[in-house]
């Protein structure tokens, strides 16, 4: 008797340690971004700013599956977010000490401009107008623009299949520019691409446009309602971190940190936890504009 209690209770003791080791590979955040920097940083810069003050606010999208979408828990997940934490993390900065602000496309410059976020980081084009107002840092990801489609519509491959019909994309957006200008469909707008689902699903819109990677996210959640009229992209849609106008210093820094992550694997991990799961090949770094 005094041996079976013995081994129950050696059983015990065994099970706890498991469970313990359970739990704390399951905390402490993200694996994909590096470590937390011990850094110091010229006085007066951003950088030294928001390492002082231990916090930095980024936006990002909430609605974009793969790139930025509201976790389980509140919190957004996707490689844009990736892309934030680990910028955060050379920073000095912890995870938990993010705060990540919801934006969309029509509020992103106006949110950098009044100072409501530090950054923004949210399959954000980087194109000439922007640049007026904001600059960017990257690109650090070129996407390319595309069409989703119902599952049972095969009439359109390509962006003339949609001249004169009704798109669904996003107010001030990029590609519903193009879709508009250049194969002169009819723009429906939504204030969010997850609001151009319902539209589409009805019939009330042909297509949805916007860039291929975030509507593969939507074909990943919903493959035997949607799909992406052509594995084929009738743009380039460089993807840049968006920051105050005339904060050189800072766009440099984050330059910098991007080409690290490609030669550190930080960017290679944080693609394949993310979009990656659905755009197996993991894409190169772009050309950095250091304008």
């Amino acid at each position: 008797m005094k041996s079976l209690i013995t081994r129950r209770k050696s059983l015990l003791v065994a099970a706890s340690a498991a469970l313990a080791l359970s739990l704390s590979a399951c905390g402490g955040g993200s694996t994909t971004t590096p470590p937390v920097a011990s850094a110091s940083f010229e006085a007066g810069t951003t950088m030294q700013k928001l390492n002082e003050a231990q916090k930095i606010t980024i936006g990002t999208k909430f609605d974009q599956p793969l790139f930025g979408q509201k976790g389980l828990d509140g919190k957004p997940v996707g490689f844009d977010v990736e892309m934030g934490k680990a910028i955060a993390a050379k920073l000095g900065i912890p995870e938990d000490k993010i705060e990540w602000v919801e934006t969309v496309s029509q509020n992103r410059e106006s949110f950098i401009e009044q100072g409501r976020v530090d950054l923004v980081i949210a399959t954000y084009t980087i194109n000439d107008a922007r640049k007026e107002k904001v600059a960017f840092a990257g690109p650090y990801y070129e996407a390319g623009q595309a069409l989703l489609v119902n599952k049972d519509d095969n009439s359109i491959t390509k962006p003339e299949d949609v001249t004169g019909k009704k798109v669904c994309s996003v107010t001030g957006s990029t590609p519903a520019k193009t879709i508009a200008e250049k194969y002169n469909a009819e723009v429906v707008p939504a204030a969010t691409y997850t609001a151009c689902l319902e539209p589409l699903r009805n019939k009330q819109v042909v297509a949805v446009t916007t860039d291929n990677v975030i509507l593969a996210g939507y074909v990943d959640k919903e493959p035997d309602a949607f799909k992406l009229a052509s594995d084929e992209t009738f743009t380039k849609e460089p993807y840049g971190i968006g920051l105050k106008k005339d904060d050189t210093v800072f766009r440099n820094w984050i330059n910098d940190q991007l080409e690290e992550f490609a030669k550190d694997d930080t960017y290679k991990k944080a693609w394949e936890a993310t979009a990656g799961k659905v755009i197996k090949t993991v894409p190169e770094l772009p050309t950095i504009d250091r304008y």
